[in-house]
């Protein structure tokens, strides 16, 4: 396969590059080529339209891992045979993770293999969100907003009313709920996968299934760092598979940034 040659693309408010190429991915990963561009599909999702499930790859921090300092998140996002097709990082400022951990507000930017921008995800921070019993109010349920390319809404992800699980309701442009995740409740977690499974909007149907990958026990005691799988139909929307990638960010960071995992040398 012919090596891309990445250029830096995406710059922040204080004009230095933030992405320059894949931060974490060596010279050997294989990339997913660029399908035929179905119609209405926006550009840079063509390679949604082509699958049925993804991976995502959190990276390590070094710093989070060894003296517990909270860094931006980092992934690497792939097909089910291991080719690259997405980087997804965080982009929050060093106060926000350290003093509102898993409930700050949070843009993710993803990029393609060109190093082009052409999804972001946001959530934005609301003091009282969380709280599974009182999601029906909107300044206490969270939500991500999906836009693709940037600037244009395709899609949001909002946190349901409920006992003790996590439920999400996956939304189109207007607002209209479309899939629907029905989670688990988190206290019956132990070494094992976490599955959230997809329904159709009625619950009668699953259709697939947003995946916490159990890490092993070292990474998961000592790094939030996770490992995702998404599963969903071919024929889905890919501005509904997009925005299914917006309800496992917020997943992961409701469910699984765990502030409490402080690094090595806080056990010394």
């Amino acid at each position: 396969m012919a090596t891309v040659q990445m250029r830096p693309l995406l710059q922040d408010s204080h004009n230095y590059e933030i992405v320059t190429m894949q931060p974490g991915v060596h010279s050997q990963q294989q990339w997913m080529s660029v399908p035929r561009a179905p119609a209405s599909c926006p550009p840079g999702l063509e390679y949604l339209a082509m699958i049925d499930q993804l991976l995502c790859q959190q990276k390590v921090s070094l710093a989070e891992v060894f003296i517990g300092w909270e860094s931006n998140n980092k992934y690497v996002v792939l097909n089910s045979v291991g080719q690259q097709i997405f980087y997804a990082f965080e982009d929050t400022d060093a106060c926000s993770r350290m003093c509102c951990g898993n409930q700050r507000e949070f843009t993710i930017h993803i990029v393609n293999n060109f190093n082009q921008e052409v999804m972001k995800i946001y959530r934005p921070f609301k003091c009282f969100a969380g709280c599974c019993w009182c999601a029906t109010l909107d300044s206490c349920a969270h939500e991500t907003f999906v836009e693709a390319p940037v600037g244009v809404p395709i899609g949001s992800v909002r946190q349901l009313s409920s006992g003790c699980t996590f439920d999400y309701a996956i939304k189109d442009a207007v607002g209209e709920t479309q899939l629907i995740i029905d989670g688990p409740c988190m206290m019956c977690r132990c070494c094992a996968d976490v599955e959230f499974p997809i329904f159709t909007k009625d619950k009668r149907t699953r259709v697939g299934c947003v995946t916490k990958q159990y890490s092993g026990l070292l990474k998961e005691m000592y790094s939030d760092a996770d490992n995702f799988g998404i599963t969903f139909p071919l024929d889905l929307d890919v501005k509904i598979k997009a925005t299914l990638m917006g309800a496992m960010f917020l997943i992961d960071f409701m469910a699984f940034e765990n502030s409490d995992k402080k690094g090595c040398l806080s056990l010394l």
